[in-house]
């Protein structure tokens, strides 16, 4: 395994644990989790000489809507292909994301992804559910997402979470009959993410109050902060424990990442790919569009932002060569405040009992080796 130790089923390097660096070694067990971790403390300057590999927790993204040239509302096979391409970046754990569609759209692209999500792909990452980032948003603030918009519907959300199940579920709470299903939602254990949204400060703090618990791809998709309407971006960053960002340093400027980095504890990173991840500049299916993937983005062909090319290895390397973020806190907001967020205490780090998932890293945050549940990718 790697630059491995003396056994098959070890792993050494500079360990991140939840305490800091260790100079050790990981043990697999035989269940795809980690058996033990030893090793002693070591300090960044002996990180930074030293040519000893980094190992990371592997990291967990909630917002991806493809890779490797296929989306998920193909249905089929795509989410297999969509996991083995995000598992060669890195990604370890993933939500799957919908698109806003009809309902029988989504029920071709459910139906796909059942098979994904109980049976992990050959040398792909653990797809862990489903986030359904429409249809229940506004019509107003669409992006990237076609208009078949609508309120909740818990019949819906009940025939779409029998095909396979929905972790995450975006919203926007200002739509008629959104916010006063919030409550019933979160009840239900799904996770609600306000998103798409033209919500004033005032409902987006009601919002939460009813049991919401995150952002969708924070200040993209919501009407910019002004210091006499916050709007949702302003209740995200004066309330919310976690909000997810895309890092790409396209969709946000690093200035306004670093606002949320200060304001939001437990931010956390996705990269809201597309078809185009891993894949060369052209044209790329996102639900029923075509994107375009072009100087370093992916568009519409109005120009309009469509979600990204990011993967997380390159998400990890702009938080810390971009922003100037530490290599533990940036492991952080790649992994484990994602983990946490989905009530995962088995992922998203280094820790005996975890599920074995690892990535191994050189001195330049490139990737040397994931392991996926104990397996090599």
């Amino acid at each position: 395994m790697g630059n491995r130790g003396a056994s098959s089923r070890s792993l050494s390097g500079h360990i991140l644990g939840p305490q800091g660096f260790l100079a050790g070694t990981i043990e697999f067990g035989d269940a795809g989790r980690i058996a033990r971790v030893t090793g002693s403390p070591c300090d960044w300057n002996v990180l930074r000489d030293s040519s000893q590999p980094l190992v990371l927790p592997g990291f967990i993204d909630l917002h991806v809507h493809g890779g490797g040239g296929r989306d998920v509302m193909e249905g089929g096979g795509a989410a297999a292909a969509v996991a083995q391409c995000h598992a060669a970046h890195g990604t370890t754990a993933l939500l799957a994301t919908t698109m806003t569609a009809p309902l029988a759209d989504l029920e071709l692209a459910f139906e796909g992804l059942r098979a994904g999500i109980a049976q992990r792909a050959p040398r792909g990452a653990r797809v862990l559910g489903v986030h359904l980032e429409g249809p229940f948003i506004n019509p107003g603030q669409l992006g990237a997402q076609p208009d078949f918009t609508r309120a909740v519907s818990m019949d819906e959300l009940a025939r779409l979470h029998a095909l396979a199940p929905i972790r995450l579920i975006t919203l926007a709470p200002e739509v008629d009959g959104n916010l006063a299903q919030v409550k019933a939602l979160a009840a239900a254990g799904y996770i609600v993410q306000l998103g798409h949204t033209l919500a004033s400060y005032e409902e987006a703090l009601e919002a939460l109050a009813r049991g919401a618990r995150g952002f969708t791809h924070l200040f993209n998709a919501m009407a910019p902060l002004h210091h006499r309407a916050p709007g949702a971006v302003g209740a995200a960053l004066a309330h919310a424990r976690h909000a997810e960002i895309i890092p790409d340093l396209v969709h946000v400027h690093p200035g306004a990442l670093r606002i949320a980095l200060r304001s939001i504890p437990c931010l956390y990173c996705v990269t809201d790919s597309t078809a185009a991840s891993g894949m060369p500049d052209g044209e790329y299916r996102l639900g029923g569009q075509t994107v375009t993937k072009c100087l370093g983005g992916v568009r519409l062909a109005d120009g309009t932002l469509a979600g990204s090319s990011l993967t997380m290895d390159q998400a990890l390397r702009n938080l810390v060569n971009g922003l100037g973020l530490g290599l533990a806190e940036a492991s952080m907001r790649v992994s484990t405040h994602a983990a946490d967020y989905l009530g995962l205490a088995d992922r998203g780090r280094l820790t005996p009992g975890a599920w074995a998932d690892a990535v191994v890293l050189d001195r330049d945050l490139r990737l040397q080796d994931v392991f996926v549940e104990g397996a090599p990718i």
